[in-house]
């Protein structure tokens, strides 16, 4: 049990002056019929009340204590956990080259890209992650980050079209390395999505792969793209055409890069493969950092109220029947 406003227990002190005022009106009272000697009462019995006549006033305390416990708001909750988490740095590295927009997967591989990927950064909470995006050149889309919610926007904002057409994986993964050779985590990942091979920038794949392992950073590759041929829509005078397009990605250096780097090659011909592949990296890359939480708060400060109150009543009760005092 944890208390919202503990600072409302200092209120307990009062209970010392309010002793202090009762034993003192103790002393302070006289009989209101004074006699020369008492000794024709010495041989009468003892009433209950005699034995009771302090309850009202411990009733009294009582009440209030549990007035200033409800007050405090006691919370319980109906979970508490304890996780562990490594402190997991992960950049995703996105293809945006126009060969995203085939629709072999839905509703197009990049959207398909996008959805799964969030599904994987709302599975990490405890997570730095990142993203870049490159096709002819690469830059960094949302640096490293604990604010998913800031980088899931930042993703949902990505497009083709937003730079220079063409794949440069070489920078993809250099752009992503630059971002993580700083870091002080213990596991450091970079997940690289593509639907083709090098074609543009100055630095070659397996070059970048060699600088990755440099720093310690793992590579995971995923190829996305069907077997063969996949539609592509086509822009032309008459509008929107789909038309086939010959699926062309060099799966042998996307191996080579994860082989380098002590990651893993994954090859995603539909929505569900991928979702399946960011699902087996998702346990590879499992955190074991220390953390504990809970979950749903529940107040509890009603009950502690209606015994104060209850007490209260109590009190006035007897305070004004079997053990009322006569003046």
């Amino acid at each position: 049990m944890v208390f919202a406003n503990p600072y409302y227990f200092l209120l307990l002190l009062l209970l010392i002056p309010m002793i202090g005022w009762y034993i003192w009106k103790l002393r302070k009272s006289q009989a209101s019929i004074q006699l020369s000697s008492i000794e024709g009462f010495s041989k009468a019995p003892n009433t209950f009340r005699i034995y009771l006549r302090h309850v009202p006033f411990i009733l009294r305390m009582a009440a209030f204590t549990f007035l200033v416990i409800a007050l405090a708001r006691p919370q319980t909750t109906d979970k508490w956990s304890t996780s562990t988490t490594e402190g997991i740095d992960i950049i995703m590295s996105l293809d945006i080259s126009s060969s995203m927009l085939a629709q072999d997967l839905k509703p197009d591989r990049l959207e398909a890209a996008k959805e799964v990927a969030a599904s994987f950064i709302n599975g990490r909470p405890t997570d730095n992650i990142g993203l870049v995006v490159f096709s002819a050149e690469s830059f960094t889309q949302c640096p490293l980050t604990t604010d998913h919610a800031v980088l899931l926007n930042l993703l949902k904002d990505v497009r083709c079209g937003m730079i220079e057409d063409g794949t440069a994986i070489g920078h993809g993964i250099a752009t992503a390395v630059s971002r993580l050779k700083d870091s002080k985590a213990k596991s450091k990942v970079i997940i690289l999505l593509t639907d083709g091979s090098n074609n543009r920038g100055e630095i070659a794949p397996l070059t970048a792969a060699e600088i990755a392992k440099t720093f310690g950073i793992r590579v995971y590759t995923i190829a996305v793209g069907t077997m063969g041929e996949a539609p592509y829509p086509l822009q032309t005078a008459m509008g929107v055409r789909i038309v086939p397009m010959k699926v062309e990605i060099d799966e042998k250096v996307l191996t080579q890069i994860a082989q380098i780097t002590d990651g893993r090659y994954f090859r995603a011909t539909n929505n569900q493969a991928l979702k399946e592949i960011y699902g087996e990296i998702d346990q590879m890359e499992k955190s074991k950092m220390s953390f504990q939480e809970y979950s749903h708060k529940y107040e509890e400060y009603a009950f502690y109220a209606m015994i104060a109150l209850s007490l209260f009543l109590l009190e006035l009760l007897l305070r004004y029947t079997v053990l009322k005092n006569i003046p």
